[in-house]
């Protein structure tokens, strides 16, 4: 007898509802897509990061140093040379960088080797430039690879052939800097003492220029690239004196012995930071403790010197690096969980809702003699047939869209959502269908009680979510995650997955804790607005309106559910939003804080060119110049000494008034004085006002003398926004005062334009000068022949002193210039390359400058990724439960059409029913998103997420979270736009069906 045919089970169900298995589809693919995305990103970042952090430090600190003196006087002369050559040092180089254990790898473009005096030499030379009097030092260095990193300007590079310690001359390269600095040229001679009788002579033989200076070849020893200013050792007074260096051939490390005793041999190693991730910090951190001290610093002693040290701050530098990344990764936690917890909840919301779909299908199965056992396998090959695919979809589309990372965590996460969707819907069928039912109550919204289970879970999330916001208070995120870390480094775990900081979940999970709380309460209390809208409504004449509101009365219970969804994502939303709106701010402030305008430009040592504030005004995007005189040793009467800034009471008042800081009116600095005896209006900061009191005091400065009495107390002000104490008063009562720092507001200042108003201003200042020759040239022609002879001698003798000076002077900046010491180099950084002595520093750039981390990118990029993945989660709560209801929805609306309601009535009723649980959702997403920040801001500083560039500032407090309106009512306006327009375009297509399509019997696709 053959077998009859039989369907398959999973072909059936898929032809028959191919809406719901794309939706799943979609669903899971996205979700497994963020949940294999998110560890990828983080490993991404942290790696970049950790780069960054090595290649900021410079080779100065990151590079390892190995040292070993040179052969002492014991030892042979012609050994002792022989160990400063060439041939041995470059085989210990060799081998020094064959012997770097993994994971640190010499970067060979930038590691060098070769000998140095240790104990520089003085020039012995009378004109050489001289700081103070005392001579200058030379370090005389034999560093191989010169012809490699640098470019010959003018001469030759130094030859060495021959060379030992016996010779008296010897030839040497210098840098250009040096060269300008130390007024040396191709074929100077300059004399060094010996050690060995007579001084010797080194001959510069050529000038060279650095291809690339900040490389370790240049930048591990400063004074070969370029000279600085130092102190020179002993008791005060300290005498201050140029250092530069001297480069021989690399054969004529013999000579070093002629000019100090004891020579120093060296091996830089720069180690290469492109391939270091952040799972390589704890093994490099061991490694160089064990270069440093270890059994491999025995290994590098066996085959250089027996007395050879290794020094590096690369260990300081990554201590530094994962103090850092351990505040940020429990902030960026927060954002994972937050989006875990949401796509959670939609994805078990989704198939909640598809199981109440098919509950009379389930129960028919089940009233047939299906078994649990056999219902729900159907079921679970029914969805892994679309999740497993989607999953492994989203997996794909993870790894193209960052492929630089493992795959082993994003395979799990995605298998683990995958896994979850494949579950919920059989497990949830068999739970329902345990028992056959003959019958089955209304399990409508309003009719519908919790049961004692449902009641115990919400109690424990209750607690947990108590819990975690007691916790987040108290410690905080950092806090936490610094404990969990220190916990971990205790028990000897190396950690594991990218290296980050260990995360405390229950306080990372606070705020999907608090917005499940809220989101359980408003479903608790869903049915009673319904209530409380149904009774009016049914009194009043028309019937949409109680219409609208007994259909959702009568929903399924099941249909609740996507408040849940929503809520969750709204309050993610929110909380996400909020953080990034708090570390903008914090930037915002701190850039302030940093320039005290738009534009600074100012001169400490001396006041800027007088047209400068006439042509700044004029500039493009500058609304307003605020001029000020600054005197920064203004004597106080306890002798201590504090900044004294002179202002145009009007001007800075609009300033004060548009930056926020220490806002003053006009009237605080020009009140009315009835003599000019009468002390001037003052404003102090608080330590300044305490000491002067309310007396009177008369001060004197070189831009003349004034009495002032404090007034106002301000404890910040745009001129100083991070000075401790100052005194501020009205500049008419100084007659002197010159303007020293110049204050701009407006919209697009840029560096460029404030630099080229300087060059202006520069400009102006020597056509005037020029102007000013011309006049006095001109009225000397009117003399007498005698007196114009005498005149012209005169003019002719000042013009060349005045040449003279001119020249000097310009060498001498040049010096300056050129050898400065960090913090002029800084200053010249600041000004710019036209600036020269004046400072100009623009708030565009101060807050650029702050963003320039990749962990703090990295973890805005996930907050950001998290508020748009939260409002996209919330859009697909709503989509999904409307496209669940849209079958009953659509039978609904075809019965009320035969009774005779109109097309119109019928879309308006789908919207009214649609609405009230979006609007309750929204007010709810609002106000739970709020009382979230309310009570986490406490814990959440985000100061190292806003300022970890810049390390804070004194004064800026803690960088915590605060409700951003617009992160708050957003979304929770386009939940409810969303939900109008589904339901209308709903309800515009189904009053375009006859209703017969829509009544068809037990058709509840």
């Amino acid at each position: 007898m053959p077998v009859p045919a039989v369907a398959p089970w999973v072909r059936t169900r898929l032809r028959a509802a191919p809406g719901a298995a794309v939706a799943l589809a979609a669903l899971v693919a996205v979700t497994a897509f963020l949940a294999a995305l998110f560890p990828r990103a983080v490993e991404t970042y942290e790696n970049d990061a950790v780069r960054t952090a090595v290649a900021d430090a410079g080779p100065a600190r990151t590079g390892i140093e190995l040292t070993a003196p040179a052969p002492g006087l014991e030892a042979d002369r012609r050994a002792r040379e022989e160990a400063l050559g060439p041939g041995p040092l470059r085989e210990r180089y060799t081998k020094t960088l064959k012997a770097m254990p993994a994971p640190i790898r010499g970067d060979e473009s930038q590691s060098t080797y070769g000998a140095r005096t240790v104990k520089s030499p003085d020039g012995l030379d009378r004109w050489l430039p001289r700081l103070d009097p005392i001579p200058p030092q030379f370090t005389v260095a034999a560093q191989a690879g010169l012809d490699r990193h640098a470019r010959v300007r003018e001469g030759r590079l130094p030859r060495g052939a021959g060379v030992t310690s016996d010779s008296r001359r010897v030839e040497a390269a210098v840098t250009e800097d040096t060269a300008r600095v130390m007024k040396l040229r191709v074929g100077t001679s300059l004399h060094l003492p010996s050690t060995y009788g007579p001084r010797v002579t080194v001959r510069i033989t050529g000038i060279v220029e650095p291809l690339r200076p900040g490389s370790g070849y240049w930048s591990y020893d400063p004074f070969i690239a370029a000279p600085a200013k130092e102190l020179a050792p002993g008791p005060a007074p300290q005498y201050r004196r140029w250092h530069a260096g001297l480069l021989l051939a690399p054969e004529a490390g013999g000579f070093l012995p002629a000019v100090d005793q004891s020579p120093q041999r060296y091996w830089r190693v720069a180690p290469a930071s492109d391939g270091l991730t952040t799972r390589d910090m704890s093994p490099l951190k061991a490694r160089i403790a064990s270069l440093e001290g270890g059994p491999l610093l025995t290994r590098l002693r066996g085959f250089t010197d027996r007395g050879a040290q290794v020094s590096t701050d690369l260990d300081e530098v990554l201590t530094e690096h994962a103090g850092l990344r351990d505040a940020v990764t429990p902030v960026v936690a927060v954002a994972a969980y937050g989006v875990g917890g949401v796509a959670t909840v939609v994805l078990l919301m989704t198939c909640a809702l598809s199981a109440a779909r098919r509950h009379t299908e389930l129960a028919l199965l089940r009233s047939r003699g299906g078994s649990v056992r056999g219902i729900a396998g159907r079921l679970l090959a029914e969805t892994s047939v679309v999740a497993v695919p989607a999953a492994g979809l989203g997996l794909l589309a993870a790894v193209l869209a960052v492929p630089d990372a493992r795959v082993g965590p994003s395979l799990w996460a995605a298998a683990a959502v995958g896994a979850l969707a494949c579950v919920v819907l059989p497990v949830r069928a068999a739970v329902a269908h345990r028992r056959p039912r003959a019958h089955a109550g209304r399990d409508d919204v309003l009719t519908a009680r919790p049961s004692r289970r449902r009641t115990v879970a919400e109690l424990v999330l209750l607690v947990l979510a108590v819990g975690a916001v007691v916790t987040l208070r108290r410690r905080g995120t950092g806090d936490a995650g610094s404990a969990a870390s220190n916990a971990s480094s205790g028990s000897g775990a190396s950690g594991s997955g990218s290296g980050s900081g260990s995360v405390d979940w229950l306080v990372s999970a606070a705020p999907v804790l608090v917005g499940c709380i809220a989101a359980l309460v408003l479903v608790r209390l869903y049915p009673l607005p319904l209530r409380l809208l149904a009774r009016p409504l049914a009194r009043r004449r028309g019937t949409l309106g109680f219409l609208s509101m007994a259909s959702a009365g009568r929903a399924s219970a099941a249909h609740v559910l996507p408040l849940l969804g929503l809520l969750l994502a709204l309050t993610t939303a929110a909380f996400g939003g909020s953080v990034l709106a708090g570390v903008h701010d914090a930037r915002d402030r701190t850039a302030l804080l940093t320039v005290g305008a738009d534009a600074r430009v100012e001169r400490t040592d001396g006041p800027l060119p007088a047209s400068l504030a006439a042509e700044l005004r004029r500039a493009s995007g500058v609304r307003e110049v605020s001029a000020v005189h600054i005197d920064w040793n203004l004597t106080l009467p306890d002798g201590s000494s504090v900044p004294l800034v002179a202002v145009e009471p009007e001007t800075y008042a609009r300033l004060t008034a548009s930056t926020g800081l220490g806002r003053l009116t006009k009237m605080d600095l020009t009140a009315a004085r009835p003599a000019d005896s009468a002390p001037l209006p003052a404003v102090a900061s608080p330590g300044v006002a305490r000491l002067l009191g309310t007396d009177t005091h008369s001060f004197r400065t070189p831009s003349g003398s004034f009495k002032a009495k404090v007034g106002p107390i301000r404890t910040t002000t745009p001129a100083l926004p991070t000075q401790g104490g100052f005194l501020l008063i009205d500049r008419a009562g100084l007659p002197k005062a010159k303007d020293t720092t110049l204050l701009a507001t407006g919209g697009g200042i840029t560096r460029g334009v404030v630099e080229d108003a300087l060059v202006g201003a520069k400009a102006g200042a020597r056509a005037e000068a020029g102007a000013g020759a011309e006049a006095q040239a001109g009225g000397g022609a009117r003399a007498d022949a005698g007196a114009r002879a005498e005149a012209s001698a005169r003019a002719s003798t000042d013009a060349g002193a005045s040449a003279s000076a001119d020249a000097g002077a310009s060498a001498d900046a040049e010096a300056d210039a050129g050898a400065s010491t960090d913090a002029d180099a800084s200053a010249e950084a600041d000004a710019g390359p036209r600036a020269g002595a004046v400072k100009v520093r623009v708030r565009a750039d101060a807050r650029a400058a702050l963003t320039s981390s990749p962990l703090q990118s990295g973890a805005e990029n996930v907050y950001a990724a998290a508020v748009a993945a939260a409002a996209g989660y919330a859009a697909l709560a709503v989509l999904l439960s409307l496209l669940q209801s849209a079958p009953r929805r659509r039978m609904l609306l075809g019965r009320l059409r035969t009774m005779g309601l109109s097309a119109r009535q019928g879309r308006g009723l789908l919207a009214l029913e649609a609405l009230p649980q979006a609007l309750l959702a929204a007010v709810g997403g609002v106000l739970a998103g709020w009382a979230a920040i309310g009570l986490l801001a406490d814990g959440l500083d985000l100061r190292r997420i806003a300022l970890a560039a810049h390390g804070g500032l004194t004064g800026l407090g803690e960088v915590t979270l605060r409700a951003d309106p617009w992160s708050l009512l957003l979304p929770a306006a386009g939940i409810v736009v969303l939900v109008a327009g589904v339901a209308f375009a709903q309800a515009w297509w189904t009053t375009r069906r006859t209703a017969a399509v829509d009544l068809r019997t037990g058709d509840n696709r």
